[in-house]
């Protein structure tokens, strides 16, 4: 019932520095002592940097050495993110300063609107686990005006967040939230209400909570976008991935830590349908996947990790980050544009598919779901999807490269004018996602792997869809 718990919530910047440091030692003998010793010297050089360059405002950014705050006004993110870290792990000296010049210069009585979940997790959050670490009562009378100033998220008709709210004047916007920040407040709400006696925060959390969890579908799973004024789904995708991921986290450890029995027949339910329909197991791995919350594994995705290996997921993982050098970019961006070619090329809806032999190789393999196709056969359902759907086009969202390999990821559009699986015309304009993987060897498209939203695209087309 574990396998799906990867995170873990350390305070302030202890957990990048663990991850880091124990993924350097994974394959040694862990020296225990040793590692704590280099966890607290690698905090205090980052710690004494933020103190030196950007004391009183919230981020560091260490390479210019410049600061950043989040709303244009500080409100201390750094410092109150860290200050129990600077606790435990002994810093005391530091930790008393930093306590006082919290206690002297925060105030939320300020015109803006913030994220009411980076909030929560952060600076709520923060100034909670510090009270209880220092009994500072301070710290709780700031955290119990930050709580009553957040309250009005809750104001929605569902009871559902919303995702920003003005400090001052209670102004909230941004309804389109997910279960992350709709599920992700009961531990630091739930500990103000304990804490200050007051039971609305524990209730306007633990309900947010609820009706995130009452919303998940036949299978028992949530989707990744959701209107918190009409409670529909927006995003029908499930995972564990951002935007997910916490709402897991949460109902545990409410569980755990409340001893709440709802929260615990919630986690109960869910991880073992995230287990049943957002894992795959193998010898080599744990792979976990996206899935319609509707159909879950009838939807399911191949792991981009698993055909691009270890390395190619750094090299991805740079790109996303823009951390690619001029020579990689050089070649990369010659296999990106034989796939970019490729989409233009289909989307002009040639009546001769023989125009795509200038980038399809003539050992071409494409792998579409279960099917395995060559390139005639691909060119053949080409054709018959342009027939069903003649103004047929791709919207590149994002594209990566890694050697010889290209990843896609691509909203499709068309309007459904011919018969499609069986399906007569309807005249509706459909919208779905398609993420692929392909293959580029001397200048043409040797194999691709590509999953795209099926489920999704044959209920906007009126389809019966049987749920597993």
């Amino acid at each position: 019932m574990n396998k799906l718990i990867a995170r873990i919530a350390f305070t302030g910047l202890i957990g990048p520095l663990v991850a880091l440091l124990v993924g350097s030692t994974a394959a040694q003998t862990v020296d225990r002592p040793k590692l704590a010793e280099r966890v607290k010297t690698e905090f205090l050089h980052a710690w004494t940097g933020y103190k030196k360059f950007c004391w009183g405002h919230d981020d560091l950014k260490p390479i210019s050495k410049t600061c950043r705050d989040w709303y244009g006004t500080p409100i201390l993110m750094t410092a109150v993110d860290s200050l129990d870290s600077l606790y435990l792990l002994g810093f005391k000296k530091e930790a008393d300063e930093t306590r006082e010049y919290i206690a002297k210069n925060l105030s939320f009585d300020k015109d803006i609107s913030v994220q009411n979940f980076e909030i929560t997790i952060r600076i709520l959050g923060g100034l909670l686990s510090s009270y209880q670490i220092t009994g500072d009562k301070r710290l709780l009378a700031l955290a119990d005006d930050l709580g009553t100033r957040l309250l009005p998220v809750f104001n929605s008709p569902t009871g559902l967040p919303y995702r920003f709210v003005n400090l001052k004047t209670g102004a909230t916007r941004d309804p389109v939230s997910n279960p992350a920040e709709t599920g992700t407040l009961l531990i630091e709400f739930g500990a103000l209400g304990k804490l200050t006696g007051k039971p609305i925060y524990y209730e306007k959390a633990k309900r947010a909570l609820v009706e995130t969890y009452d919303r998940r579908s036949p299978i028992g799973l949530v989707g990744e976008n959701i209107n918190v004024e009409t409670g529909k789904w927006t995003n029908p995708d499930s995972h564990i991935s951002g935007g997910i991921d916490s709402y897991y986290e949460y109902l545990l450890k409410c569980s755990i830590l409340f001893g709440d029995k709802d929260c615990q027949t919630m986690w109960e339910g869910s991880i073992s349908k995230a287990n049943t329909y957002l894992s795959d197991e193998s010898k080599e791995e744990l792979r976990l996947v996206h899935a319609s919350r509707e159909a879950g594994v009838a939807n399911r995705v191949w792991s981009i990790e698993k055909i691009v290996g270890s390395t190619g997921r750094s090299e991805l993982r740079r790109q996303r980050e823009g951390m690619t050098t001029e020579h990689a970019d050089a070649g990369l961006n010659r296999n990106k544009e034989v796939v970019l070619r490729f989409m233009r090329l289909m989307d002009g809806a040639p009546s001769d598919l023989d125009v795509l032999d200038e980038v399809l190789a003539p050992d071409l393999r494409l792998q579409l779901g279960a099917s395995h196709l060559d390139r005639a056969q691909t060119k053949d359902f080409i054709r018959a999807v342009y027939t069903a759907f003649p103004d047929y086009t791709h919207t590149p969202e994002e594209i990566l490269a890694v050697g010889d390999r290209v990843v896609l990821r691509t909203t499709n559009r068309a309007t459904h004018s011919g018969d499609f699986q069986g399906i007569a015309p309807t005249g509706r304009r459909i919208s779905f996602r398609q993420i692929a993987i392909y293959r580029v060897v001397d200048g043409k498209i040797s194999e691709v792997w590509e999953e795209a939203d099926v489920l999704g695209l044959m209920q906007q087309l009126g389809a019966t869809v049987q749920h597993r």
